[in-house]
């Protein structure tokens, strides 16, 4: 049955792209569709069909009953930089940062950093790929080391995922201008700044950037799209992707690699088992980061890790009071958590580690927090008989060590996540993550 598969305009950090073809045109795999305006980056066809609606966010493109593996190419540039722009390369496991204008700072004497840590838990695509095929991200990483003037690769990974870490060591046959680095299993250990703590031991401040010190980082499917850029003249339309949840046949996580940018996420959870039930939520990310969205209109985008079938929410119909962190969800999306728990919100407060940078909440120090108790107190006093929480590991902990002491049990906006995967509620850290 033919499909409609959906291209929103914006698919990266900056403004939305310009569409650049018609309703009613025939576009084929690979073809340019939307050009940037300013920061920003081109949107490729993942599919040859024809275009049955624009509007002003998205593309619609009603799919051939025949597709194949083939694309256009890009056209061949002179610098890695321009193949990375001409590719549409954005972060794959973030906020969509357009990979061209990292590759034109230039760190001579720095380091580039392939972020494979795949924070959220839940999540294995880019683990997968570290143990089917590391010779391309690998190759990514030089391609961006070579476009920075760095001298020295770091590819980052959580030191328990071991057999790809035994991949990528196979893989590097020795090399010394790519090494591995083991990381501890906590969030949020891919934070760029907590990653470059944990790497080189020294904070950045909020304000600052990776380049300031002397570091280029990018995540390691983005590194895997630079490398088919630059070897296949490949655009990015194709992502890689993990479904998990309440699904027919258990919850074990489904791994659905190279596919096309705008699939709707309902076929490839009907492709992984369909849902099993009554369900909560669709959440499009991770646990932590991730967002609620309809599952009759959510597709796979540039930057969309997964989709997560949630079950029911946990309802509590009493006050409650929000906690907010910069690491995790917004208070939006805390509000949404508790409306659909059925909670009356009646305190929100920040967690003292939060800073203001350009109007977005940041960590002074992501991943290695201060003590949560006069936030606590507060929201006690404000009527709140639980509290409903979005920190970190540490931060979490230290909720933990006051918030049961004053009688105030604890969620976390996560929990209704890790009870579907099985997996350990975020509250306290384990001795030897500290």
């Amino acid at each position: 049955m033919p499909m409609i598969y959906k291209f929103p305009l914006k698919m990266h950090v900056g403004a939305p792209s310009t569409t650049i073809v018609k309703e009613g045109q025939i576009v084929k795999r690979g073809e340019c569709i939307a050009n940037p305006e300013g920061l920003g980056a081109k949107i490729h066809s993942s599919i040859t069909g024809k275009v049955t609606k624009i509007t002003e966010n998205e593309i619609f493109i009603l799919a051939d009953d025949n597709q194949s593996t083939e694309y256009i190419k890009i056209k061949k540039c002179g610098k890695i930089e321009d193949t990375a722009y001409e590719a549409g390369i954005v972060g794959a496991g973030g906020a969509g940062f357009p990979t061209h204008i990292k590759l034109k700072s230039q760190v001579p004497d720095g380091y580039v950093i392939a972020n494979c840590v795949e924070c959220e838990p839940a999540l294995h695509h880019n683990i997968e790929v570290l143990e089917k095929k590391p010779e391309s991200i690998i190759k990514g990483i030089r391609y961006a080391m070579t476009a920075t003037g760095a001298p020295k690769g770091y590819i980052a990974v959580k030191a328990k995922n071991k057999k790809a870490i035994a991949s990528i060591k196979k893989a590097l046959s020795g090399a010394t201008d790519v090494e591995v680095k083991e990381l501890r299993d906590i969030y949020p250990m891919g934070e760029e700044r907590a990653l470059i703590h944990e790497i080189f031991g020294i904070w950045l401040n909020p304000d600052q950037l990776p380049f300031e010190a002397k570091c280029v980082v990018l995540n390691g499917e983005t590194l895997e799209n630079l490398t088919n850029a630059m070897e296949k003249g490949k655009p990015v339309i194709d992502k890689d992707v993990t479904i998990v949840g309440k699904l027919k046949g258990g919850n074990e996580s489904h791994v659905f690699l190279q596919v096309p940018v705008g699939t709707p996420v309902k076929y490839l959870i009907e492709k992984a088992g369909g849902i099993d039930g009554e369900y909560g939520e669709i959440i499009i990310g991770g646990p932590y980061t991730g967002k609620s969205e309809d599952i009759e209109s959510a597709v796979v985008t540039k930057t969309s890790g997964g989709a997560i079938v949630t079950i029911p929410l946990p309802k509590y119909e009493g006050p409650i009071g929000l906690l907010v962190c910069a690491c995790a969800a917004d208070e939006t999306r805390l509000r949404n958590v508790a409306e659909k728990m059925h909670s009356e919100v009646v305190g929100v407060a920040t967690c003292k580690n939060v800073v203001k940078v350009r109007g977005l909440n940041k960590c002074l120090t992501p991943g290695d927090c201060p003590g949560q108790a006069e936030a606590i107190l507060y929201l006690k006093k404000q009527g709140a008989k639980r509290v409903l929480i979005a920190n970190c590991s540490d931060c979490s902990n230290t909720v933990m060590c006051c918030a049961p002491k004053m009688g105030i049990p604890v969620y976390h906006h996560t929990d209704h996540v890790f009870r579907t995967i099985d997996y350990p509620l975020t509250r306290r850290l384990a001795m030897e993550e500290k």
